[in-house]
């Protein structure tokens, strides 16, 4: 590893795993470890993120864990406060949680239409809203929100309040980016496109009509990777890296920017 992120606090939200494998910010967390990164591993549920952060401390890197909900402005208040106590500060805040539930508009009932927008955008404004000051002292910082592909394409699955949600993302951090560019805060998207996830699973078995047990997940890998140029679907470890690119001063004269990470998808018709 070439330590790029050597001796910063970097501030993780939905750093555990909702299943079995490698999610996006269980990923970002342990990778941001590896490059040097002391990581505050936030999620809801303690154990997951507590399971990432034995795989942190199973290989030498520094790790406190942060049980909180970041819809709620106490828990997010306490959340940044307590990397503040542990390290010292707040170098990155990477923002990684959402849900999604499938429906049409017709069929979206207005509880889950309220539900999925008010979890899905208060994800990011709340831990935003209360770390940038910790940013604006140090007059540095990396923002990175986890947006998806999604927010500005069809790809065939009823989803519309968490495609209207994730497109919200980009706006968002467009206008932070441009708000405190000029103090040194960075504000960047990652847009993921079709990921083999925990999530990605959920969705699937949400969409089929079918439990898990009758899926062949083989088989649904295969049609998805037919549609990507790169003839693949993508990992956790793929989002990741694009998230270290962004977190580290490799990026330090990009802001307001997105980054597709979908194998090209986002080219095709």
């Amino acid at each position: 590893m070439s330590r790029r992120l050597e001796g910063k606090s970097v501030l993780v939200t939905g750093a555990g795993s909702m299943g079995p494998g490698w999610g996006n910010g269980k990923a970002a967390a342990v990778l941001f470890a590896r490059e040097g990164a002391k990581v505050l591993a936030v999620d809801l549920n303690k154990a997951a993120a507590e399971e990432t952060a034995e795989i942190i401390r199973g290989e030498g890197g520094r790790v406190e864990v942060f049980a909180g909900n970041v819809t709620d402005e106490g828990s997010v208040k306490s959340m940044v406060a307590a990397c503040v106590d542990a390290f010292g500060g707040i170098d990155v805040l990477h923002n990684n949680v959402g849900i999604l539930k499938a429906g049409s508009p017709l069929d979206t009932t207005v509880e889950d239409w309220d539900r999925i927008l008010n979890i899905n955008t208060k994800a990011f404004f709340l831990p935003c809203k209360h770390a940038l000051p910790q940013m604006l002292k140090r007059g540095a910082g990396s923002i990175i929100n986890i947006s998806s592909i999604s927010g500005f394409r069809n790809l065939g699955a009823p989803y519309i309040a968490y495609n209207t949600s994730k497109g919200s993302v980009v706006s968002f951090t467009r206008n932070l980016a441009a708000t405190y560019a000029a103090q040194g805060v960075r504000a960047n998207s990652i847009l993921p496109g079709i990921i083999d996830t925990p999530m990605a699973r959920d969705a699937t078995i949400q969409t089929s009509g079918k439990s898990e047990a009758e899926i062949d997940f083989d088989a649904v890998a295969k049609t998805r990777a037919a549609r990507i140029p790169m003839k693949r679907t993508g990992t956790a470890w793929d989002i990741a890296q694009a998230a270290l690119f962004l977190a580290s001063d490799d990026s330090a004269y990009i802001t307001g920017s997105e980054i597709y990470v979908d194998g090209g998808l986002n080219c095709t018709a």
